[in-house]
């Protein structure tokens, strides 16, 4: 699957701007038993997930779970993972 989505940007309190872009996400197809929609999923953050009705949705949707995520770790004081490239 392909997508395209302009970029989000998280700033937190003393993170400067962060890209969440940068985060990878993998988009998963649900099942009807799981309500169906598509399942998007941060790796590099634990615990870090969100879903949609369509692929883009989900990718959309996992953008702003990265950002809360982030904002939660920092408002702890918790480390952020820095984000790592796929290689193919």
């Amino acid at each position: 699957m392909s997508f395209t989505l302009a970029n989000a940007r998280f700033e937190g309190a003393d993170m400067g701007e962060r890209d969440v872009t940068l985060y990878e996400v993998r988009i998963y197809p649900l099942t009807s038993e799981a309500g169906g929609g598509f399942a998007a999923v941060a790796p590099g953050l634990s615990g870090c997930r969100s879903d949609g009705e369509t692929p883009e949705e989900a990718l959309a949707n996992g953008y702003d779970a990265i950002a809360c995520w982030i904002e939660a770790a920092n408002e702890m004081g918790r480390a952020v993972p820095q984000p790592k490239r796929m290689t193919i």
